[in-house]
């Protein structure tokens, strides 16, 4: 059962994703819809598809644009999807401060200057895992450029407190065989990945009162971030919504429940929010 969650959590994805890719459009490949920013010391991969309202989706730690294809064909039909890889991943590789440390706060600026480069004002965002911590700094750091924020198994620091332990375990494990090989590229780049993921993010709960945009809180029931962190998330974010999917693991935007998870952040994105007396609901 560890092993299923560990997967979900941090293998699978990729490796399932790449060797799914059905249709003829390489997603996280595809030069006619791929370009490169140049921000803030690095050239940044992005791919854009679609029109409409922007909606910038963000992968998690050691993922990519490949991770979204059961997203960006059908958020596509609707909006303006702007697809990038995070500063050290996929064609975003930063080998230029490879023996730098690598933050979360240093991404979420990423992706403000790639919107600005866009010249989009402000954007719809959904975040999956290591992306949902990034949605939410960009909204913290960079308000006027999250609309609505979705955000998909995040946490807010990492500890026994909030994520599974033997996830903890089989990172450590990890990421001390790494350090042991030698200091090839792919190495370092794993080694910083393990490291964020380690000893970062450190938000405060009451730090989250600065997300002033309407906020989708999701996770599975068997996620490896767990529940309890999750609710504290959605409790800490004025304007938020909750929702945990039963039966349902880390990989919930692209296992089972992927067209659940693609109705319900879309017509989270679609309703009017309003507010009463600091409760949020939405007009039918």
């Amino acid at each position: 059962m560890k092993q299923f969650f560990v997967a979900f959590f941090f293998i699978l994805p990729a490796v399932f994703l790449n060797a799914q890719q059905k249709d003829s459009i390489s997603y996280g490949n595809n030069s006619k819809a791929g370009n490169y920013a140049s921000i803030r010391g690095i050239k940044m991969y992005y791919e854009i598809y679609g029109t409409g309202q922007p909606l910038l989706i963000i992968h998690g730690n050691s993922g990519s644009i490949a991770d979204f294809e059961a997203q960006i064909p059908y958020f596509s039909k609707k909006y303006k999807v702007i697809v990038a890889d995070s500063r050290d991943h996929g064609n975003t590789l930063d080998t230029l401060h490879m023996d730098d440390s690598l933050s979360y706060e240093m991404m979420a600026d990423d992706y403000a200057a790639l919107l600005s480069h866009l010249k989009i004002d402000s954007a719809f965002v959904l975040g999956w895992s290591d992306g949902g911590i990034n949605g939410i700094l960009l909204a913290m750091r960079h308000p006027e450029k999250v609309k609505k924020l979705a955000i998909t198994g995040a946490n807010l620091w990492c500890d026994t407190s909030t994520v599974e332990p033997f996830i903890i375990n089989y990172f450590n494990t990890m990421l001390n065989t790494l350090k042991k090989k030698p200091a090839t590229t792919e190495n370092k780049v794993m080694i910083r990945h393990f490291n964020l993921i380690l000893t970062q993010p450190n938000i405060k709960p009451a730090a989250l009162t600065a997300v002033k945009c309407p906020t989708l809180v999701m996770a599975g029931d068997h996620d490896v971030i767990r529940v309890q962190h999750t609710l504290l998330i959605a409790q800490s974010i004025p304007k938020s919504n909750l929702w945990i999917a039963p039966d349902a693991g880390h990989g919930l935007p692209v296992f089972g429940y992927k067209d659940k998870f693609n109705n319900e952040v879309d017509d989270f994105f679609q309703r009017p929010y309003k507010s009463i007396k600091g409760f949020a609901f939405f007009n039918n």
